[in-house]
């Protein structure tokens, strides 16, 4: 297997040299960024073509996967909700206020079908306006979180 050689150019996009010493403009993409999201992560061109593959980030050298996860974490905006604080109510479209990752917001929530089980434990909520909340594990959240999200489900 050829080693992946990647650099940012001047304007601080990833470049992928490949073997025959071309130089591609590339964005990684998970192909299971909830399940897994360390392993098969594709490289892929400006024509949509997928140039490279990463069976798993920690199989790189440390300065390449330290430019595959900046990348990765410069383009994937998913917060994780931490708790529910509350919804309006228990009719749709409601709006919920909920604690992330990434701070305290506010979303409206239009129908059950917008809460997708992705495994035994794991959600994926969609809000209004197309942003997505990740539920990593309800056993984590705490018994008034799971309360509100039972009546939903």
């Amino acid at each position: 297997m050829t080693p992946i050689e990647l650099t940012r150019d001047a304007h601080g996009r990833l470049q992928l040299t490949t073997a025959d010493g071309g130089v591609h403009a590339v964005v990684p993409v998970r192909a299971f960024p909830i399940a897994a999201p360390d392993e098969g992560i594709a490289l892929v061109g400006g024509d949509g073509h997928e140039l490279a593959w990463i069976e798993r980030l920690a199989n790189l050298p440390d300065a390449t996967r330290r430019l595959v996860e900046e990348e990765l974490a410069s383009r994937e905006f998913i917060p994780e909700i931490r708790r529910l604080r509350q919804v309006s109510t228990f009719a749709l479209p409601s709006t919920w206020e909920v604690e992330t990752d990434r701070g305290d917001t506010r979303f409206v929530l239009k129908g059950e079908e917008d809460i997708r089980r992705l495994g035994a434990t794991t959600l994926l909520i969609g809000d209004s306006h197309g942003v997505q909340y990740l539920v990593r594990d309800l056993t984590r959240l705490d018994k008034t979180s799971r309360r509100l999200l039972d009546r939903f489900m």
